[in-house]
């Protein structure tokens, strides 16, 4: 989303995620260790088949914002940021469902760590998890590396730890504050950033003949588009969903990952 809409709930969250952070402050020391450590994956060291807490970490991908469909062309990439919230989640799911599509939920490493279920949710329907930092910061890009590393990776941590043990496979920047850092600290750890390509400001609550208009005039800019199942009121963008996601398939468009 765009970073002048997002001041309120970046604050909410970086409050709440405060208490966390502290928290996790002790288990992060894993950053900074000798060996094949996240901290020398972060300079640039292979981070193939390198064990973490149990688990492998998954391969490389390539660095550079997918925009780009798996189905090809005609591929729509359905996007759901900044959650998952137990009362919207759920609803976004079932309505995804009804029409047989498969998403990406970008999650925010607090909300993740909250709800457990809801991500498992998620990962049961069949849609991909993606890393969308640990407090939304929408000024990250401004901040130093070590701060970067740190919301990226204690937020795949969280994402993963609450899926029962599946990866997210994209990091979404807060905002779109990506730098060519966080761009190589994600695809070392399998994470393929992700950008987009139609934003439907529903943040903004314009109504939802509004976000279907926006939907309609720019799919033909590329295939990945943005929604929000948190943050505020969403039932503008279930109704909008519920209208655009048949037109979408009415138009020839068939429904994908984003590439990676």
């Amino acid at each position: 989303m765009a970073k002048h809409r997002e001041r309120t709930w970046h604050s909410r969250l970086i409050a709440a995620a405060l208490g966390v952070t502290a928290l996790a402050a002790a288990t992060s020391m894993w950053t900074a260790q000798a060996g094949t450590t996240d901290g020398q994956r972060a300079a640039g060291v292979s981070s193939q088949s390198a064990p973490r807490h149990g688990r492998s970490v998954p391969e490389a991908v390539a660095e550079d914002i997918a925009h780009a469909s798996d189905k090809g062309p005609k591929g729509v990439n359905i996007t759901i940021d900044d959650g998952p919230d137990p009362t919207w989640t759920p609803q976004v799911l079932q309505l995804l469902k009804e029409n047989g599509v498969k998403a990406t939920f970008c999650m925010v490493g607090t909300q993740a760590r909250a709800y457990p279920g809801l991500v498992k949710a998620v990962v049961a329907g069949g849609h991909r998890l993606c890393d969308h930092t640990v407090s939304h910061d929408v000024t990250m890009d401004k901040k130093p590396e070590a701060y970067q590393a740190k919301e990226i990776l204690d937020a795949e941590r969280m994402i993963t730890e609450a899926s029962g043990g599946v990866h997210p496979q994209y990091y979404r920047a807060p905002g779109g504050a990506f730098t060519p850092y966080s761009r190589k600290l994600a695809a070392a750890h399998g994470m393929r950033p992700l950008g987009w390509n139609v934003d439907t400001k529903d943040f903004e609550h314009p109504g939802a003949d509004a976000i279907v208009a926006t939907v309609e005039r720019e799919i033909a800019n590329g295939p990945t588009v943005l929604f929000h199942d948190a943050g505020g009121d969403r039932s503008q963008t279930l109704a909008a969903l519920g209208r655009a996601l048949p037109w979408l398939r009415e138009q020839g468009y068939a429904y994908g990952f984003p590439v990676r």
